[in-house]
């Protein structure tokens, strides 16, 4: 089963942006009268990719024992993908960290004293801000207690493997884990070494000349590349760089209304111009405020996010082009419970005693009209596909709940991608005048003689919506426990921007088997608007057993308010091989009342992804 997606839209806050609103359309700067002494080259700015680190911990100081010798015990960690720990890299030279911090990921969990064991598989590695007493220091990811400090290590950046070593790290206990230990005097004993080693990536290159930075590209992540997020370029972009928080903030009957704190890089009503997203936050001839300068970063906190009188209904939004009345934040003829204008989620949904084992992740999605506008006009700079992110989330409850985040935020990447050992795929209705979407499946042998099928299909910013889907079936293919998941939709209110402010319908899709198909159907446009379509942000599960094995097929996607269905590739029980779907078989869309503008069609280029070896970590011999 897909793991459990928790989505926030953040829809009061879409404003629209003129080119020179987004963060890289405009470098300005001064030249001084004579800089010719200052430096020219590419200036990168790299996080972690991947990469490993062991700690070498002395039992016996560690338990306050000083006069035995032996009791070491090795920990092995993996360093988790896309840390933001940033390094500045010139010309192929290191010229230092910057702050923040590596997760790591226990790979052995030996018994350890204190807090330490429980912490052991959260803890990271967080560079520590100049003019502190260390460089770096060994944190709990959830809490922020300190255990270690880090002593008299050395960086070592290889250029042609772009891998970063830490060696000859000692570890000394710190002050707070000494206090706890009830051993305030061993503050600043050495109780073990640590090594690490990653493959680094980098995030932001500039091109300088004589001191002044001439151009600036942004990468995308390289996980994010494979995962087919596209190649940024120098029009307006917007993502998500952050989703620091998730909290309930109400409930009613059998639901909770969450909200989900971002941290964007984008223009709103009032920009705080920080650098979370590690760009490099540049106000020069920026009005500060009232737009977001390049590179920074604006911060919403989850009681902001979760604001009701500030929710606008995404039900006006046009996710392609951005565009929504300016009264869609009308509140005025109805009343709000705990729920309204919230994230909406079932409690049995979150309760930890019926969902042991369950993985949450919480996705957030900016839409800018100022891209889709940027679009038209240039092509080659788009930037549409890359303004969703997730994180995942542990979950304590079973009536109200609390939340807190595992690992970092995944950016430029719905939560659909953190569905491991599935395959997807994404697919458009009508390049560059619609949005697209991502159809992901796997298939797994629970007992013998039976293959379980699932399916996820996740619409990114499709404004026409998906309204069905079939999944092909060779001759003599018996299949049983066909299943459906959607989120709950919001009951209707006055102004809502549904049809008749009467919400979205939450009706099962209805499925129906034929001789050759499966398919799962809503209601068309034409018999009810607010049918149970997917629409953007949002993904609905499909599922079935079958007595047969996975052969290649196509399924077939059916839309909402108009357009023809589509293929799409899948695995299925289908024998012959990959059969021609029945298009007829899906109710014909009907078109939509609102005519959706036409971008000039952007285009895409797929990159390349380069598999690298992690260097390993070199912890120093004990002195």
């Amino acid at each position: 089963m897909l793991k459990k997606a928790l989505t926030a839209f953040l829809l009061p806050f879409l404003f629209v942006l003129s080119p020179s609103d987004a963060g890289s359309a405009n470098l300005q700067h001064q030249k001084s009268p004579d800089n010719s002494n200052q430096p020219t080259g590419t200036l990168q700015k790299m996080i972690v990719e991947s990469g490993s680190a062991m700690m070498e911990l002395d039992l016996s100081r560690l338990n306050g024992i000083s006069t035995a010798t032996g009791g070491a015990v090795q920990v092995q960690f993996a360093v988790e993908a896309d840390s933001f720990f940033p390094i500045l890299v010139f010309n192929n030279l290191l010229r230092g960290a910057a702050s923040g911090s590596m997760g790591l990921i226990s790979q052995n969990a030996p018994a350890l004293p204190g807090t330490l064991g429980p912490s052991i598989n959260r803890l990271l590695v967080e560079k520590l801000p100049s003019g502190q007493a260390t460089d770096l220091a060994v944190r709990d990811a959830k809490t922020g207690f300190t255990f270690f400090n880090i002593e008299g290590h050395q960086y070592d950046y290889d250029a042609n493997a772009e891998s970063l070593a830490i060696n000859g790290g000692r570890l000394t206990m710190s002050r707070d884990f000494a206090n706890a230990l009830g051993r305030p005097s061993d503050a600043g004993a050495v109780v073990g070494k640590i090594g690490i080693g990653v493959a680094m990536q980098p995030v932001e290159i500039k091109q300088l000349v004589n001191g002044q930075v001439e151009g600036v590209t942004m990468p995308p992540l390289r996980g994010a590349a494979e995962a087919q997020t596209p190649t940024a370029t120098h029009g307006p972009d917007v993502i998500v760089g952050d989703l620091p928080d998730v909290e309930e903030l109400g409930n009613a009957g059998t639901q909770v209304g969450l909200a989900v704190a971002t941290t964007s890089c984008k223009h709103t009503f009032f920009a705080l111009e920080d650098d979370a997203c590690g760009f490099g936050c540049n106000t020069s001839g920026c009005g500060t405020g009232s737009h977001l300068c390049p590179g920074c970063s604006d911060p919403y906190s989850a009681g902001l996010n979760g604001d009701q009188d500030q929710i606008g209904s995404r039900a006006w939004v046009n996710p392609f082009t951005g565009n929504f009345p300016t009264t869609a934040n009308d509140h005025s003829g109805h009343n709000h419970d705990g729920l309204s204008h919230r994230v909406l989620v079932d409690v049995n949904d979150l309760n930890t005693t019926l969902n042991q084992g369950a993985k949450y992740f919480a996705e957030a999605q900016y839409v800018a009209p100022s891209e889709y506008t940027w679009c038209q006009t240039h092509p080659t700079e788009c930037n549409l596909s890359n303004n969703a992110s997730h994180r995942q989330y542990s979950v304590s409850g079973t009536t109200s709940f609390s939340f807190s985040p595992v690992g970092n935020t995944v950016r430029m990447l719905a939560a659909i991608w953190a569905w491991t050992g599935a395959t997807i795929n994404r697919f458009e209705a009508d390049p560059g005048n619609d949005g697209f979407c991502f159809l992901g499946y796997k298939v797994t042998n629970p007992s013998p003689g039976v293959w379980h099928y699932e399916y996820a299909l996740y619409n990114m910013n499709l404004d026409r919506a998906i309204q069905s889907f079939g999944v092909p079936l060779g001759a003599s293919v018996n299949v049983s426990n066909i299943g459906f998941h959607a989120p709950p939709q919001h009951p209707g209110w006055a102004n809502d921007g549904t049809l008749n402010s009467q919400g979205y319908s939450s009706t099962p899709w209805t499925p129906t088997q034929t001789a050759n198909s499966l398919i799962w159907a809503t209601e068309t446009f034409a018999n009810n608007q607010n049918a149970n379509a997917i629409r953007w942000g949002t993904l609905y599960n499909f599922r079935f057993d079958s007595d047969q094995p996975p052969q290649a097929a196509n399924a077939t996607v059916g839309f909402f308010k108009t357009g023809a269905p589509i293929t799409v590739a899948i695995q299925a029980p289908a024998q012959s091989g990959t059969p021609t779907p029945t298009p007829t078989s899906t109710p014909t869309p009907t078109a939509t009342a609102t005519a959706t503008p036409r971008p000039t069609p952007t285009p895409r280029t797929s990159p390349i992804p380069r598999s690298r070896p992690t260097p390993p970590p070199r912890p120093t011999p004990p002195h």
